[in-house]
């Protein structure tokens, strides 16, 4: 019955803020726009989907307990850029035994996960 995951959505309370820290801070690629849009698409080069949105009238929240999770290719990098930009961490770099992550938050408050995989030893 269920065939994929179709995206995953954040609401937001200002779309020109979150589009300026989703498009230019973290420069993911828009997809789906329109200037007087409630709803911004982001489809990412390997898959998956990050809509935002004032449609809803949800309100974003840090604790909500679901968060969408970015795959980076240099999780250290991507990690000095964001500090660089002055873009918020919730959390230190995390270890487990097949990732490495970091928890940011956009400027509504909502969590974001970096995340890379270990590389399996061959």
């Amino acid at each position: 019955m269920f065939k994929k995951v179709a995206f995953t959505y954040y609401p937001v309370t200002n779309m020109d803020r979150a589009r300026a820290f989703y498009g230019g801070t973290l420069g993911l690629p828009c997809s789906t726009r329109s200037p007087t849009s409630p709803w911004v698409e982001y489809d990412l080069p390997e898959g998956g989907c990050l809509a935002i949105t004032t449609v809803t009238q949800d309100a974003p929240a840090s604790n909500a307990g679901g968060a969408v999770a970015f795959e980076v290719e240099d999780l250290d990098a991507c990690m000095d850029d964001l500090k660089a930009k002055g873009v918020p961490f919730l959390s230190d770099l995390i270890h487990s035994p097949v990732c490495r992550m970091a928890v940011i938050k956009d400027p509504d408050g909502n969590s974001i996960l970096l995340h890379q995989l270990t590389p399996k030893e061959a």
